[in-house]
């Protein structure tokens, strides 16, 4: 599960580049109508701001804007920000690998190699989605959200 954090950046994210072009928003209205806490969504947006992809501007009209845009962030670059590597096993970390320590052969491992390939699919979507899918798609792709899924497991 993705923390807290993840999710209220993705969902600041999101505020900001739904904005008109130019328009800015500020933490408090983002807060506000996202029901984020105020000085925890403050620290999330500073971090967006020192990773290069938000910027703030300061007077009367002041907020947040997107300092890239929306097309060149993908949800596996704001995912490895607040969460750090995606791998679920040291040994599949591309920034962070680690040799399992009690590893015989990584080569035959089927540990490895089962969650080789779940990583490799999530990875695949993470990296490619980006914010201005998501804001095109408005959740309209015609794919069931994981509790619809999860739902129809445990009663059908």
């Amino acid at each position: 599960m993705i923390s807290n954090k993840a999710k209220y950046a993705f969902r600041a994210l999101l505020a900001i580049a739904s904005a008109p072009e130019g328009e800015s928003l500020t933490s408090a209205e983002i807060a506000r109508r996202h029901s984020i806490p105020h000085k925890f969504l403050e620290q999330i947006l500073l971090d967006l701001k020192k990773a290069g992809i938000l910027d703030s501007r300061r007077g009367k009209s002041g907020g947040y804007v997107m300092l890239r845009p929306s097309d060149t962030i993908s949800f596996g670059e704001v995912l490895r920000l607040f969460e750090g590597p995606l791998a679920p096993l040291p040994c599949l970390s591309r920034n962070s690998y680690r040799r399992c320590e009690d590893c015989e052969s990584e080569a035959r491992c089927d540990i490895r190699r089962e969650f080789g390939r779940a990583y490799d699919a999530s990875r695949q979507v993470l990296d490619s989605r980006t914010i201005a899918d998501a804001l095109r798609d408005g959740g309209r792709d015609g794919a069931a959200t994981p509790e619809i899924r999860y739902d129809e497991r445990m009663t059908g």
